[in-house]
């Protein structure tokens, strides 16, 4: 897979996009001798951080960014300065994990105007057709649509994130390419990826074009 100098991921609450940005953290920090650090931008009290997965992202040599806010209900808390050297250093990888929905996208709004101006970045919607308010491809445009006006970002692809969890199956993610491939259809954006668990990767690989494994955050077993 191709990468930008900045990658966004947001999506509804729920769809899975912490555990995909610190997935593709770590695979970016495979695939490129340029550092890499993942910013926390959510602060709408999610119950997965990037912070539980600090040691994993520590040991790989990636700088973990967030607000000392990060679980307050404070709608625009002050951000840490080291943002913006993330959004403005073009010498190393940034991944951003972006609030959910359009409220946690707000925060997304001051490093805007940057973002745009250097033009090198993916902003990716996470989608998974089985969780509440995006189960169809109708449904998900219309959080696509929320977020984007309240980033001020356009949405450049899409991640299919489906999944249940540790009990998803092959099958459960086979059934939702369709979904997928409606969505684009309906958004006109490409599929960047498709992602699943490890287990599942060696079942799914080769029949899924761009399937980018990842390992679970703990909390999906509590």
């Amino acid at each position: 897979m191709k990468h930008k100098r900045m990658t966004l991921f947001a999506g509804h609450y729920g769809s899975g996009k912490t555990n995909i940005a610190v997935s593709y953290a770590l695979w970016l920090k495979e695939q490129s001798d340029q550092d890499v650090c993942i910013v926390d931008l959510d602060i709408v009290n999610p119950y997965f951080r990037t912070k539980d997965s600090l040691k994993e992202l520590t040991e790989a040599g990636i700088e973990l960014i967030a607000s000392p806010y990060a679980n307050s209900n404070v709608d625009l808390p002050a951000l840490p300065q080291e943002i913006y050297g993330a959004v403005n250093r073009r010498d190393r990888l940034a991944v951003l994990d972006i609030g959910g929905d359009d409220r946690g996208a707000l925060a997304l709004g001051r490093y805007t105007p940057a973002i745009l101006e250097e033009n090198d970045y993916e902003m990716l919607l996470v989608i998974n057709c089985y969780r509440p308010l995006t189960r169809t491809p109708r449904e998900t445009l219309e959080v696509l649509r929320e977020i984007e006006a309240a980033g001020g970002i356009p949405f450049t692809a899409l991640v299919n994130n489906s999944n249940l969890g540790d009990q998803t199956t092959a099958e459960d993610v086979l059934a939702s390419l369709d979904y997928a491939k409606e969505t684009a259809r309906l958004t006109g954006l490409p599929i960047k990826m498709t992602t699943v668990h490890n287990r599942l990767y060696p079942l799914l690989q080769g029949r899924i074009e761009d399937l980018l494994p990842m390992e679970l955050q703990a909390k999906y077993y509590a």
